[in-house]
């Protein structure tokens, strides 16, 4: 249930930016928030360990937790945007958000 793009737009006719009739209430804004700075923090001591020329595999180990941190904080934002956004729009008949939903999704999974 992909839309295909034609010159970087959505054949919709417009490119990722879209306004929805509803509202974007993020109920989990305060453990979205979290998991952030838990990858900022992460991200941090990557910066300071290549810094101080700290073992390879160490390093490694600090990226793969900053990858988690930022995979969780976007399964979050998903599974608000689905069941609030999209159930939401759906019920009002906007199908261009599933679209931009299949789209999201792509980049994120990158």
């Amino acid at each position: 249930m992909h839309q295909p793009k034609e010159n970087g737009l959505s054949l919709h006719g417009h490119d990722h930016e879209h306004e929805h009739s509803h509202p974007h209430v993020h109920a989990n804004k305060k453990a979205v928030a979290n998991r952030l700075a838990r990858a900022i923090g992460h991200l941090d001591k990557v910066k300071r360990m290549v810094e101080e020329d700290c073992d390879c595999s160490e390093v490694l180990i600090q990226l793969a937790a900053v990858r988690a941190a930022i995979d969780n904080a976007g399964k979050e934002i998903l599974k608000e945007h689905i069941t609030h956004c999209i159930v939401d729009a759906v019920e009002e008949g906007d199908d261009t958000a599933i679209y931009d939903l299949c789209d999201a999704i792509d980049k994120f999974m990158k």
